[in-house]
């Protein structure tokens, strides 16, 4: 039943050519008789001697019936008949999207529940949820910039190296922006994508002049900065949020600046971005429904009609 139901013609037009050679097929076989046009040139007394069949008188095979089902195959063949599918590579946009994850000593802060750093991994969850038509590159920056993932399609793996991201696995303290900036610039020169977005998500960074910087050459080479605020502005021990230089760094940058409550809104704008970003690139990670034409089955039967209808005295 699976099967009737996904049968189909990919191309059933060819199936108005039956009709048309059926009719050909009588009237080619009412138009010649046995003895053909030679019964009105060749006297009657002669003609049997001249018959292949050495005037035995014994009727021979008619070659209509299976000219007939040979052109019915052709026809049928040529209509595409289909009933598997198969995957095909399918296209994407060449959008990049650069993540940028904080992990200063200050995501230790517990303002928001249950940590600012997990939270952060949620955020980058997200993100990567809503990344299903970009590249997605992961850098992580305390007092150094580190890769973690170059760009890449597999965002299942990036997925796999969220949880381990925590400011303890770092070896050297520190909150410098720039330098990561600096690092994600190159990871998208090094994809070869004509733009891309940064997305930073970070509650502060102790190099002001030198990140602010760091965005504007970002934006000049047609790379938005966008900023991802984690935390709150409640007093802690490592200070309180500072939305001002967040927010400037996102105008620097020529990005968006939202809080974790505006992430998803953030997506969608990416989404609309990457949308409208370049040229199509082919991959093979995703695939489209591609249905198979069966009429190259009907070919070898073709060939063996064709075969016995080029036996001698047929035609």
């Amino acid at each position: 039943m699976a099967l009737m139901q996904a049968f189909h013609f990919l191309r059933p037009a060819w199936l108005l050519a039956l009709p048309v050679l059926w009719g050909l097929i009588v009237w080619l076989a009412r138009r010649r008789s046995r003895d053909g046009d030679w019964a009105r040139l060749v006297d009657p007394d002669l003609l049997p001697a001249l018959r292949l069949d050495g005037g035995s008188g014994k009727p021979g095979h008619s070659p209509w019936p299976w000219l007939a089902l040979a052109w019915t195959l052709a026809a049928l063949a040529l209509a595409g008949p289909s009933w598997q599918r198969a995957p095909a590579p399918a296209f994407r946009g060449n959008a990049s999207w650069v993540l940028v994850l904080d992990l200063s000593p200050s995501m230790t802060a517990a303002d928001v529940s249950p940590n600012r750093v997990t939270r952060a991994r949620y955020a980058l969850d997200d993100l990567l949820d809503g990344a299903h038509d970009a590249r997605v590159g992961l850098v992580v920056f305390s007092d150094e910039p580190y890769t973690v993932t170059p760009l890449t399609d597999d965002v299942a793996t990036v997925r796999a190296l969220l949880p381990p991201l925590n400011p303890e696995i770092m070896p050297t303290s520190g909150d410098n922006l720039a330098p990561a900036l600096a690092q994600a610039g190159k990871l998208l020169e090094h994809g070869g994508g004509k733009s891309g977005q940064v997305v930073v998500l970070t509650d502060g960074f102790a190099d002001p002049a030198a990140a602010f910087d760091a965005a504007g050459k970002l934006r000049s080479r047609g790379i938005a900065v966008n900023v991802v605020a984690i935390g709150t502005q409640a007093r802690l021990k490592f200070g309180p949020l500072d939305v001002d230089r967040l927010r400037q760094l996102a105008a620097s940058g020529g990005g968006h600046y939202v809080g974790i409550a505006g992430l998803h809104g953030l997506i969608d704008d990416l989404q609309a971005r990457a949308g409208r970003a370049g040229t199509a690139r082919v991959t093979q990670d995703i695939h489209v429904a591609h249905w198979l034409d069966g009429g190259i089955w009907l070919l070898p039967v073709l060939l063996l009609f064709a075969a016995v209808l080029a036996r001698r005295g047929w035609l």
